[in-house]
């Protein structure tokens, strides 16, 4: 049954879009995390990037949640 609502979430098109900007601004973060030094702009996009990133993942376990209790979004 887990398998279904995997399948089911997977194929939500907002949980795919929120999957791939977290792995977009995971990228970043990488890239920035990198740099010997970053500008103050770079650890304010830095910072940014990271509570974004947080609501992301809150959001796709929001609809993760909603698909193993049988509600839709």
């Amino acid at each position: 049954m887990q398998n279904d609502h995997s399948e089911a979430v997977a194929g939500d098109p907002e949980y795919l879009r929120l999957h791939q900007e977290h792995r977009d601004h995971e990228e970043r973060l990488l890239a920035l995390a990198h740099k010997a030094r970053l500008s103050e702009d770079e650890e304010l996009e830095e910072k940014r990037l990271k509570k974004e990133k947080l609501a992301l993942k809150d959001r796709m376990e929001a609809i993760a949640r909603s698909y193993r209790e049988g509600v839709t979004h």
